[in-house]
């Protein structure tokens, strides 16, 4: 059995049980938290989120770049009024350059990714700096949105804010 043929079977249970369907789409607590497709991290559990309660966005190191179109449908649309950006310890994004990556698309799949930016980084905390500047320069970000980062320490289970 593969294992999306696991997830199926899960989901079916899990539909078994479903008391859930009458939430409204807006978020109730009018939060959208931009963070990393790790699967050391469960933002629900880590951060006391039930469903409903806020828009998650998951991109590769959890970049805003990515994550802009998400949030501008989020807080145009559906209400969202803060935004919480986290990064996290032991990345994936720190161990590649864009020339890496690319290059090894190019030996494995013959193709040319030259015109991506994968987004890799150096630094956890400069990261969440430097998307957190550019969501608040971002002009379909209004002004009084606080755009607050943070890192996640995937061994402590803790985030701390980044200044």
């Amino acid at each position: 059995m593969s294992v999306i043929d696991e997830l199926v079977q899960a989901n079916a249970r899990y539909a078994n049980q479903f008391e859930k369907g009458h939430l409204p789409m807006p978020p109730a607590r009018h939060v959208a938290i931009v963070t990393c497709m790790d699967a050391r991290i469960i933002p629900s559990r880590a951060l006391g989120l039930e469903e409903g309660d806020a828009h998650v966005i998951r991109t590769a190191g959890g970049r805003a770049r990515d994550a802009l179109r998400s949030l501008v449908v989020s807080q145009r649309l559906l209400g969202t009024r803060e935004v919480a950006v986290i990064h996290h310890t032991d990345c994936g994004m720190l161990t590649f350059t864009n020339e890496q990556l690319r290059d090894r698309i190019r030996r494995e799949l013959d193709a040319d990714a030259s015109a991506v930016d994968f987004l890799p980084f150096a630094d956890v905390e400069q990261s969440v700096r430097d998307d957190v500047e550019e969501l608040r320069r971002s002009r379909l970000i209004p002004r009084d949105i606080p755009v607050r980062g943070f890192v996640y320490d995937v061994r402590r289970g803790r985030v701390t804010e980044v200044r």
